[in-house]
């Protein structure tokens, strides 16, 4: 690569990530197309976008730490809800045409921003909800499911975890920011990698921008998020999945 390619990675990497990181998902809305345009087949892309993503989520994680840790056990349930969807949706997207999912998945993801935005007091502050066995069912349920479409497309799913945090288990938005970008940007992206690592080329020589505009990013968005509070990312979380839901659609 030459170095106006590298930079040019790098610059829209780090743009991307960060407002991922503040918003709670959407890198792969800027990132994973410019890799397309520079030449990568879909499944290249895909792959070195999914590895340079999960250092997003550790950027996002060294800043998360800094602050209020996640409550353990609440974290293990999403763990274990998503990880196997992640696998799952890793390993059918090489074999599978994705553009009626990709406009589908763009609808939904319209109207998660103006559910949010209708719901003005959505997410401003944590009420604990649906923390019995029936509830943890469903919620179980919802991220194994988003888990699927992690593993499967490109942009946008993280903001569906974020969203699904806030409206079903009662979180904040900057505390289901903070989950989604450690869970989701570390376990779920470096597991749906590593599966799709197995089965696809890896372009190693353009990760070292990617990976360090994701991991300033990250840390940028993380630290945004934090000083900025729950009314601000609910702001920039409607903007970016409108943005996201018309780039689905319209390819």
């Amino acid at each position: 690569m030459s170095w106006t390619d590298t930079s040019i990675l790098f610059i829209i990497s780090l743009i991307a990530n960060s407002f991922s990181a503040f918003a709670g998902g959407g890198a792969g809305l800027i990132q994973f197309p410019v890799l397309i345009f520079l030449g990568l087949s879909f499944s290249a892309a895909l792959t070195t976008h999914k590895i340079a993503s999960v250092f997003l989520g550790i950027g996002a994680t060294l800043r998360n730490l800094l602050e209020n840790p996640l409550d353990r056990k609440f974290a293990s349930l999403i763990l274990i809800s998503g990880l196997p969807g992640v696998l799952i949706g890793a390993n059918i997207i090489l074999d599978v045409p994705s553009r009626y999912a990709e406009v589908a998945l763009g609808l939904l993801t319209i109207c998660l921003g103006i559910y949010s935005f209708v719901n003005p007091q959505l997410g401003q502050q944590t009420i604990a909800t649906h923390r019995n066995k029936h509830g943890y069912a469903i919620g179980c349920s919802g991220l194994f499911f988003i888990g699927v479409l992690n593993g499967s497309l490109t942009s946008g799913t993280g903001l569906f975890v974020t969203l699904w945090l806030v409206r079903w288990f009662g979180l904040d938005y900057k505390t289901a920011v903070a989950y989604t970008l450690i869970l989701v940007g570390l376990f779920w992206n470096g597991t749906g990698a590593i599966s799709l690592g197995l089965q696809s080329e890896i372009l190693w020589s353009w990760l070292p921008a990617l990976i360090l505009g994701s991991l300033l990013g990250g840390y940028i968005g993380a630290h945004l998020a934090i000083k900025k509070g729950s009314r601000w990312i609910k702001l920039v979380y409607e903007i970016i999945t409108l943005l996201i839901g018309l780039k689905l659609i319209i390819g």
